[in-house]
Parts: structure tokens; sequence; C-alpha cells
């Protein structure tokens, strides 16, 4: 068997609404999404930063072409296969924003969302507020929902967000923090001491 290319040879038309009304910005805009980027058209039409990732979604050139707004106009979809395609470009646009966000482009956008405290902020008292950073235990999809870290007390804590944490990666907090180390902060230097009546309670001699 010949190896399977990733372009199709399917006639198609592209709309040139404003960016408000594509895809992308649609789904990065729905509730629960706020986490997410909007990857650059430009990264996503580039056949290079997709290279495998057609192994791994069903329905990859209709998921695709859904993602980029591209309207075929020779095919028409039952509601069953319409349904599947449109959650195979909710998966497939999860794989491309973790590559996406490890790129420079893509480091930028969250950078710029956590100077936002889109991400949400450390509960811990001590770190005042600090926004945090999204993280992941693992790079496998389907396994655990995204986290997030705060660069403060480098303490990881759960999200009421359900994004695969796979869509983020493991490595994306501390690549940021590598290639911005200025946005650092301090550790606390507070720690909490807990008392009764005021006086300093003392750990039981082993």
């Amino acid at each position: 068997m010949g190896e399977v290319s990733d372009s199709n040879d399917y006639e198609y038309s592209t709309s040139d609404d404003d960016a408000e009304y594509s895809w992308i910005g649609w789904f990065c805009s729905r509730k629960g999404h706020e986490f997410l980027c909007e990857v650059d058209r430009e990264f996503i039409e580039d056949n290079f930063n997709l290279y495998g990732l057609r192994a791994l979604v069903p329905h990859y050139n209709e998921a695709l072409d859904m993602i980029l707004d591209i309207e075929r106009m020779d095919e028409a979809f039952s509601d069953d296969r319409q349904a599947k395609i449109e959650s195979s470009a909710e998966y497939l646009y999860g794989l491309i924003h973790a590559r996406y966000v490890l790129t420079s482009a893509g480091l930028n956008a969250v950078l710029e969302k956590y100077y936002n405290a889109e991400y949400g902020r450390c509960p811990r008292v001590f770190c005042k507020d600090q926004p945090v950073l999204p993280a992941a235990v693992s790079d496998v999809p389907h396994e655990e929902a995204v986290k997030v870290l705060c660069p403060s007390c480098e303490d990881l804590f759960s999200t009421r967000s359900r994004l695969d944490g796979a869509f983020f990666t493991t490595s994306l907090p501390h690549l940021l923090l590598l290639q911005y180390p200025d946005i650092k902060p301090p550790k606390p230097a507070e720690k909490y001491v807990p008392k009764i009546y005021g006086y300093r309670i003392h750990k039981p001699k082993k």
C-alpha cells in the first residue's frame, strides 16, 4: 500500500466572513473553552504541523475542513455522520492546539491569557491571587482533564474545566516560564502557622 497523503482532491469553497464568525472563534468562545487559544489559520494549513494526526482522528479530512470553514461543493452528510464529524473536529482542534501552544506564537497567546488571569488565580492565601497557568499530568488524550499550575507556590490544582489535559501538554507551563523567566514570581515568604488561643501548636515528639 502506498503512503497516505495529507491532501485531498475535493473541490471546495471558502467563506470571507470575519474571524468572529469562524469555526475556531466560535469553538474557543464556547462556555467551558476559555482556556483554549485561537490557533492561527496559517499554522493549521501547514501539513507539516499536522503530521501524524490523520491516524488519530476519524473523518480527518472532513474535520479539518470544518475547522478551516471549508465547504465541500459535492457532499451532503446525514445527521449522524455530521455529528461524528463535529466530534472529530473538536478532538482534532485540541490535538492541533497542543502543538500550537508550544510555538512562539502559541506561547505569546498563552502569556496574554496569563496576564489577564483567564486561567484563574491560585487559591492559596499567601500566593495573593497569583495568576495560574494551564497544565497537564498526562500527554495521552482522554486520561486527565486540564489542571492549573501556580508559578509561585509551584503546586497543581484541579479546575472546573472538562477540557482534556493533553490539549495543553505537560510541557507548556514549564516551557513558558523558561521562555519568559521574568514572569515567574517569588515563592510565598509567609507560611500558615496553626495556633490555639494564640499559641503555636508544637508537633508531638516521636
